[in-house]
């Protein structure tokens, strides 16, 4: 048997020049790391904070032989609750109990040069400890009793307090209470203080989020959002101990709900905040040290537009180590990397971008037949110089269709108009028996007009006039979106490399099939209309489109079609083989759910409850159309399945549906794996399942 398993042991190591590398933290005696829900990080460069495992931790508590009595939930009080279905929640006292053993921890600082450990924090259920960029106070934050069986410790109760750096408190950020109530509908928050961190261009000042609308987004209110500050120092000058008389500043106030804060200094900040019903995306621009100074909204669209998106300000690095927005040549100037999406294909870029006067001029894009990404600024190494355009490194990834990404550092030179490039990696084709796989990038529309787009790889060699049709796999997610516009729009370059992963449909071009790869299936409700109420026909309207297109191409064999997905493409993949058996042959369906009366709360992007809406989730449902199977269908899970709403059981109940209506089907239930399968036997065992129904129903018949 395997040895009994010792605590993580925590080592440290010289980066440059020679020494060995010396343990800190001793598996024995066990004062071992605790990284079940935080870890260890950076005090200063001489010291570390730790989580560990507490003083005199003993073993695992046992689960009685038999149960002390009934489990017992109760809502006397009328309450109403109402939550999405959530997996591996706690189911009793003795969950209770395991949890707290495994996720209780003490803090300590650790000197690396001496090895000497001092505890600064109790033990308690850490689970975040923030070192503020001056590295002279802490946030911590743990999560307490009662405990929940109805949501996951994330809603758990969770006290946030701000320390200095010897464990000594300066005050009470937060006390937080069970969150069982939050709305179920998108844009939907947590009441209290939320999103709690440090100023990234401060040395030690603390901003935070506070709902208004008590975290309901059908609530009017305005506004929605308030967006504070609170300097530490300024905290821990009236004496520290808990004393809140600091008030904290009002930084920006939002109608929408506000995602966070991106920083730059006293004179920059840009304000996020968007909309789920409309998709509205809006950036204001505010100068937190100029607070009487009005916001200006900087961007205000459609974000799920991808042709008007503006891209992402670049950042560069602080002398604490933290990440701030670069400013060009100390100007309000911004460097935005986008992807570039239009007609022909995405063409990520850089702009140069002027906040006062709202203009943009082009720095860089990538050409073909290359398709390049733009990362990091790399010589952002002198903290105190301003960024330039000329001289500026960047790093970039260059990858071909045929050639995976290579990693350079891009110089630009007069101001962008030229630019050189050093090469910093070579990595080998990862699957070298398909680098001539062929690959077409399709553009075609569906039968109300709106357009789509899915890529369609063949073999290496293959000929479509010489070698006529192929049996094919379509593997798809179908997505909703706001607008028919949106939905068909181009988001894909045909210059990207075909990555393939190790359960891949492209693994089939081995094998000879074509795969229609990703083809989009846009689920469109404008205005007040709700997308699943026209799920089924816009479904089937977007498959048919993309395997007519493949069979006027001459590479799709329209009697040897099948169709597959993973989780909500496996939930797909179940109901274009219900609904349209004359398209598809038969269906690969993995870890999907198939019973939406088992997910009442909503699912996916569908906010209204099976209640509210009792036949969209009835249609919806493969498992209330068994009955109406005629097509195979094999059903792979993990046993163990930790994704929210697609429990194992949603297999198991359909596969018993299928068999009791003699329905052609297979279920093959994953030991250990969750909702994506890791072990080697799993992941080959999945591949030689799907590759033997596909051949029997869909194949060359080589069984």
């Amino acid at each position: 048997s395997d040895p009994a398993r010792m605590p993580l042991e925590l080592w440290v190591s010289p980066v440059a020049g020679d020494g060995p590398a010396r343990r800190l933290l001793a598996a024995e005696p066990r004062v071992g790391l605790n990284t079940v829900l935080d870890d260890y990080s950076w005090l200063d460069e001489d010291t570390l904070v730790a989580c560990v495992l507490p003083e005199g931790l003993g073993p695992a508590p046992q689960r009685p032989p038999l149960p002390p009595g009934p489990r017992i939930q109760d809502n006397s009080s009328g309450a109403t609750s109402q939550n999405r279905t959530y997996p591996d929640l706690l189911k009793d006292q003795a969950d209770v109990d395991l949890f707290e053993h495994y996720t209780t921890s003490e803090i300590v600082s650790i000197d690396i040069h001496t090895g000497k450990v001092t505890k600064i924090g109790p033990p308690r259920i850490y689970c975040e400890v923030d070192v503020s960029p001056d590295n002279r106070f802490m946030l911590v934050s743990w999560l307490e009793p009662p405990y929940s069986f109805n949501v996951p410790a994330g809603r758990f109760p969770k006290r946030v307090q701000l320390w200095r750096r010897d464990g000594s408190l300066v005050r009470e950020m937060a006390a937080l209470p069970l969150a069982e109530s939050i709305p179920i509908a998108f844009n939907s928050t947590r009441t209290g203080p939320r999103g709690i961190g440090w100023r990234s261009d401060k040395p030690a000042e603390l901003s935070w989020i506070e709902t208004q609308d008590g975290g309901d987004p059908a609530v009017e209110v305005s506004p929605r959002d308030i967006v504070y500050s609170l300097c530490a120092d300024e905290a821990a000058s009236v004496g520290g101990n808990g004393d809140s008389s600091v008030q904290p500043k009002v930084v920006a106030k939002t109608d929408l709900r506000c995602g966070g804060i991106a920083w730059c200094d006293d004179d920059l900040a840009i304000v996020f905040e968007s909309w789920w019903k409309t998709r509205r995306s809006v950036w204001n621009i505010i100068s937190p040290g100029k607070p009487e100074q009005p916001s200006k909204v900087l961007f205000d669209r459609n974000y799920e537009d991808a042709y008007t998106d503006p891209g992402s300000p670049l950042s560069r690095r602080t002398k604490w180590g933290t990440y701030i927005i670069a400013k060009i040549d100390g100007e309000r100037k911004l460097l935005m990397e986008g992807t570039g999406a239009t007609p022909e294909g995405n063409r990520p870029f850089l702009d140069l971008f002027d906040i006062d006067a709202g203009s943009t001029q082009r720095v860089w894009q990538s050409s073909e037949p290359h398709y390049e990404n733009l990362g990091s600024i790399m010589n952002d190494g002198n903290f105190d110089a301003p960024i330039a355009i000329d001289g500026l490194e960047l790093m970039l990834s260059r990858e071909t269709a045929k050639d995976p990404p290579q990693s350079y550092v891009l110089t630009l030179h007069d101001q962008g108009k030229t630019t050189s490039d050093r090469k910093v990696t070579e990595y080998p084709h990862p699957h070298p028996a398909l680098r001539d796989l062929q690959r077409e990038t399709l553009r075609y529309s569906r039968a109300d007009g709106v357009m789509l787009t899915a890529s369609l790889f063949t073999p290496p060699g293959y000929d479509s006039v010489r070698d006529g049709p192929l049996p094919t796999i379509v593997w798809a997610y179908p997505r909703e979106f706001k607008s028919k516009d949106a939905a068909g729009q181009m988001r894909r370059s045909p210059y990207q490399f075909s990555s393939i992963g190790d359960t891949s449909p492209l693994l089939w071009l081995t094998r000879g099939y074509a795969i229609l790869d990703g083809p989009t299936l846009p689920i469109v409700a404008e205005g007040e209309e709700e997308p699943n109420d026209t799920f089924m026909e816009q479904l089937i309207a977007g498959a048919k489109a993309a395997i007519d297109e493949g069979v006027r191409k001459g590479v799709v064999d329209a009697k040897r079609v099948s169709v597959g997905g993973h989780s909500y493409g496996a939930f797909m993949a179940a109901n274009l083989a219900t609904h349209a058996p004359e398209l598809f042959a038969a269906a690969v369906c993995r870890t999907g759910a198939y019973n939406r009366t088992l997910t009442p709360f909503g699912f996916q992007s569908e906010e209204r409850t099976m209640w509210q809406a009792p036949t969209v989730y009835e249609a919806m449902s493969p498992f209330s159309t068994a009955h109406k199977v005629t097509r195979p269908i094999l059903l792979i899970h993990g046993e163990s399945d930790d994704n929210p709403g697609t429990f194992p059981i949603q297999s198991e109940r359909y596969y018993a549906a299928l068999k009791g209506h003699g329905a052609t089907c297979r279920l093959v239930l994953l030991p250990h794996e969750n909702h994506s399968y890791r072990a080697y036997e799993s992941i080959m065992h999945t591949l030689a399942e799907q590759d033997a129904w596909l051949e029997q129903h869909a194949g060359y018949g080589r069984v």
